[in-house]
């Protein structure tokens, strides 16, 4: 427990990433930092439900193993073991899954056109291969096969998406964030992608990566997801989301984090709580949500927000995708995208158990459970009747909207002692909550003239091992 007139170099308010990782740097610097969360966990919306043995992701943001820089260097997640999907997604569309696989490497039109001939011969490949076992893998004798053609296009199409995509992952971040800002359904029709590309294949996978069906959000925004898209696997953290915040929180100091403590008030030198009263400090920054920073100190603004609801289910028999992430191209019902989500990470059932984990954008349904099963039913080619609903999680401010013009780097210091930082302030991204928790602690170092006087923790390089194991080289 704080007494009540415990004192500190720097309290963060929020235990979610954004704030943990900016602890972390601030306590590698030899600055006292204690981190006050509201809820009695740390990570914020980066939450795991624990269900007879199922591990159950709140929101379950998708992760990839390249463009990630700041999950690849922030101290304390050279631990981090991230389990990657199939390569490329599947893709549903008119009764048939189609397989869409970025391009290897820079290898420009070239690999593009190797990628697409390699999913021209899949089908056949497929249909004369014997029956998987353990699951399987998409095209099983139980399921339409995989196809390769719309809804990705004719082979042009293909080509010229695989080669900008291989463009897009070779292109330097300040140049790609110089280009003119549209919504990204605009600037993808006005670069001459097919509408039936668009909607076919970019607009399920921005879906995915960003919870924007309607493709309103930055074109800058969009490109970002896209290049990491390109650049690397798509991957989800082994044991759940709160796997990150909870190795972030591990490596701090004994007595820096106090869970169940609600700030009523903040100021450049003081917090105020429900439970123990004033706090005095050189800093404050502020880490919750950007609602929750808004009440805290009106006039901060408030973005919209994308809903997220996820449906957790458990079936006798595993449906046969295997680790691919499937997409509904079609939009015919309400889910955006699903995985068996036991055989991307296994540790996220128990043994001989099978968890699938689909995921709704917008509002939900009314009926969102028989919504849900028949939908799945379809995309999965089997039937769910059977199968048991194990948690609905509805979050209605889980991403917030990134619509143009979008400051990607929104400020972090308010005041000289009065800082904010958020996935609100950056990216709506795991990646952009630590990043602005990066640019806060440096803004912090440097005010508090802390920067020169101490040494930080080594920052480690990552490099991916077995199945996306980060290991400090």
């Amino acid at each position: 427990m704080l007494e009540h007139a415990y004192q500190a170099d720097v309290v963060i308010v929020g235990a979610g990433v954004a704030g943990l990782s900016a602890a972390r740097r601030l306590s590698s610097a030899g600055v006292r930092t204690v981190v006050l969360e509201a809820a009695p966990w740390v990570g914020g919306r980066m939450a795991t439900e624990k269900v007879d043995g199922f591990r159950l992701d709140r929101i379950g943001r998708l992760l990839t193993t390249g463009a990630y820089p700041d999950l690849h260097r922030t101290p304390g997640l050279d631990a981090l073991i991230l389990r990657p999907f199939a390569p490329g997604v599947l893709l549903h569309s008119d009764g048939h899954r189609h397989r869409a696989v970025p391009p290897a490497g820079a290898g420009g039109t070239r690999g593009a056109l190797h990628a697409v001939r390699a999913l021209a011969s899949a089908p056949a490949k497929r249909r004369s291969a014997p029956p998987p076992t353990g699951g399987g893998a998409p095209g099983s004798a139980s399921v339409p096969p995989v196809r390769a053609s719309a809804p990705l296009g004719t082979a042009v199409d293909q080509a010229r998406l695989g080669a900008a995509l291989t463009r897009l992952a070779g292109t330097p971040l300040e140049r790609l964030l110089a280009r003119p800002e549209l919504p990204a359904g605009q600037a993808l029709a006005a670069r001459g992608v097919p509408a039936r590309t668009i909607d076919g294949f970019l607009r399920p996978l921005l879906a995915a990566l960003l919870c924007d069906p309607e493709l309103t959000t930055s074109s800058r925004c969009a490109d970002l997801a896209l290049r990491s898209f390109a650049s690397g696997r798509l991957c989800v953290p082994e044991g759940g989301a709160e796997v990150l915040p909870e190795l972030l929180a591990r490596g701090l100091p004994p007595g820096t984090v106090h869970t169940g403590v609600r700030v009523t008030s903040v100021s450049t030198t003081a917090v105020t709580t429900a439970e123990h009263g004033e706090i005095r400090c050189r800093a404050v920054l502020l880490a919750t949500d950007a609602r929750s920073a808004a009440e805290l100190l009106p006039g901060l603004r408030v973005p919209d927000f994308h809903p997220v609801t996820v449906v957790h289910h458990t079936a006798d028999e595993p449906p046969a995708t295997g680790s691919s992430l499937l997409l509904d191209a079609d939009r015919g019902g309400p889910v955006a995208h699903t995985a068996v989500a036991s055989r991307v990470d296994p540790s996220r059932a128990p043994a001989g158990r099978t968890l699938v984990s689909s995921t709704v954008l917008g509002r939900p349904p009314a009926d969102l459970e028989t919504a849900v099963r028949t939908h799945l039913s379809r995309l999965y080619g089997t039937s769910t009747r059977r199968w048991e609903t194990l948690a609905v999680h509805h979050t209605d401010e889980a991403v917030p909207a990134m619509r143009p013009p979008h400051d990607l780097r929104r400020p972090v210091r308010l005041l000289a002692g009065l800082y904010v930082c958020g996935d609100h302030r950056d990216t709506s991204t795991v990646q952009g909550a630590l990043h602005s928790g990066h640019r806060a602690s440096a803004a912090i170092l440097a005010d508090l003239g802390a920067g020169s006087t101490h040494v930080a923790e080594p920052l480690p390089t990552a490099r991916t091992t077995s199945p996306g194991r980060l290991t400090a080289a």
